[in-house]
């Protein structure tokens, strides 16, 4: 445990980290239940002007809590108050991906990653806001409204994974789980200025979650820093005999992870793409955080990633029509029309194409293991511009730049984004670190490394302060 968490600062409690939180509730100090109760308050105080959450489950929340200080803690995450995406499945609670395809909802039993994190001792506030289906990376096409940006409330706070960030960077909650497929963790935490991990493909269990693309999809840690980040990661990672793409392959100690030494790491910087058309400020920030990193490490060097060509007619993303054609079918005047215009343009993938990106997804996650024999981590910006305003987004007049994020889904290794700077108009600028299939402890280890010689994770939107 790092010196920062182990003496909590003066802060009050809702601006502790998770692992503040969990030596104060060790310690008793405060109680679950006092924890929770000052969460509830403020999510009823603050965010109707963020939306973040779908369903607030205060009653049950409150009773978990005080089931939890009813028994001695068992592990760092007894009693801790989080909150979850809203396509991921809670029994007895509404799960609706933000749609009204599934507004009444409500399934009968846990995704496999909500079973975890309740037997690690969580505490669930409720269900987090989300771009519908998880299908878009704005945050803005959930038929639940528009998630707002706590830094920024006139921009986007990114997607899918929306109201996770803006519950993280708002305090209402201590950690989260996203989905990611493109980007769905990354982007937001990016936008946000919290700290999102795409986990390595087969290291977390998607059971249970609604599904986007069945290639790409993984599960990982929202959290307001590296270590909290770890610290949820522990709970949910390893095999579940029941999904089909968890690996068994055995989970290290992710907390013991951020104390190793660094000198022995290579770094790459994939400039070409990844640093074109970079907005200046984001260019600068991220030359800064390569400059505060390189004394830390044995080498930096610049490399080159493995291209993906993307197949005509033959997009991946014909994945998530697998799951919506039925229901598209039967109501397609349920679905955000955004949502139902890129679902209905999947329609004309060929079956020869998919098999074809298929191949080449395999072969792209064979040339990337040739490159981490060369370097062991990758640095480059999490996002090449920062969150643009929610009106061009809805009208399409932002001109999007490409994405940073959606190659490290097609490799299948992890990737975390953390903050690294602001924008002098005072908006979060991400810097992504990528790691070698089930390279997590690594990549973990520089992120925490970073966040201890820097304070950009610890800083708190004005108006939420």
């Amino acid at each position: 445990m790092s010196a920062s968490s182990a003496n909590a600062a003066d802060a009050p409690p809702e601006f502790w980290s998770l692992a503040q939180a969990a030596i104060a509730l060790r310690r008793r100090k405060i109680s679950s239940e006092e924890l929770t109760k000052l969460c509830i308050a403020r999510v009823k105080r603050l965010d109707p002007k963020l939306n973040s959450f779908i369903t607030l489950t205060e009653e049950d929340a409150l009773m978990r809590a005080r089931a939890c200080d009813a028994v001695r803690p068992a592990g760092m995450l007894h009693g801790i108050p989080i909150a979850l995406k809203d396509n991921i499945d809670t029994a007895g609670v509404l799960t609706t991906a933000a749609s009204k395809v599934f507004r009444d909802r409500i399934p009968s039993q846990d995704a496999e990653v909500a079973a975890r994190l309740r037997t690690a001792g969580t505490v669930c506030l409720g269900k987090l806001n989300l771009d519908e289906f998880a299908l878009e990376g704005t945050g803005t096409t959930s038929n639940f409204g528009v998630v707002h940006n706590p830094w920024n409330l006139d921009h986007i706070a990114g997607g899918s994974s929306a109201g996770s960030a803006t519950a993280l960077t708002a305090r209402f909650c201590y950690a989260s789980v996203g989905s990611d497929d493109g980007g769905s963790i990354r982007i937001p935490a990016s936008f946000s200025g919290i700290t999102g991990l795409k986990t390595s493909l087969g290291r977390v269990s998607t059971r249970g979650v609604i599904p986007s693309a069945y290639s790409l999809d993984t599960i990982g840690p929202m959290a307001r820093s590296a270590e909290d980040a770890a610290l949820v990661l522990q709970a949910i990672a390893g095999i579940d005999r029941d999904d089909s793409i968890t690996i068994d392959a055995p989970v290290p100690n992710y907390s013991a992870a951020l104390r190793a030494p660094l000198g022995h790491l290579r770094l790459g910087i994939p400039r070409d793409p990844f640093f074109e058309k970079l907005n200046p400020e984001v260019a600068e920030a991220v030359e800064a955080a390569i400059r505060l990193l390189r004394p830390k490490v044995r080498e930096v060097r610049d490399i080159v990633l493995p291209a993906f060509e993307f197949v005509k007619d033959g997009s991946y993303d014909v994945e998530l029509l697998h799951f919506h054609a039925p229901l598209l079918e039967r109501s397609p005047e349920l679905y955000h029309p955004w949502s139902r215009r890129q679902l209905t343009g999947l329609k004309q993938v060929t079956a020869v194409n998919y098999v074809e990106t298929l191949k080449r997804l395999r072969e792209c996650r064979r040339d990337i293991r040739r490159v981490f024999t060369q370097v062991d981590l990758l640095l480059l910006p999490t996002k090449r511009d920062t969150a643009p305003t929610i009106q061009s987004t809805i009208d399409e007049s932002y001109q999007r730049p490409p994405s940073n994020t959606s190659a490290f889904n097609r490799f299948g290794v992890p990737a975390i984004s953390i903050p690294c700077g602001f924008s002098r108009a005072g908006l979060p600028i991400g810097l992504q670190i990528a790691g070698p299939l089930f390279g997590e402890p690594q990549v973990l280890a520089l992120a925490h490394a970073f966040q201890m010689a820097t304070d950009w994770h610890l800083r708190r939107p004005p108006g939420f302060a």
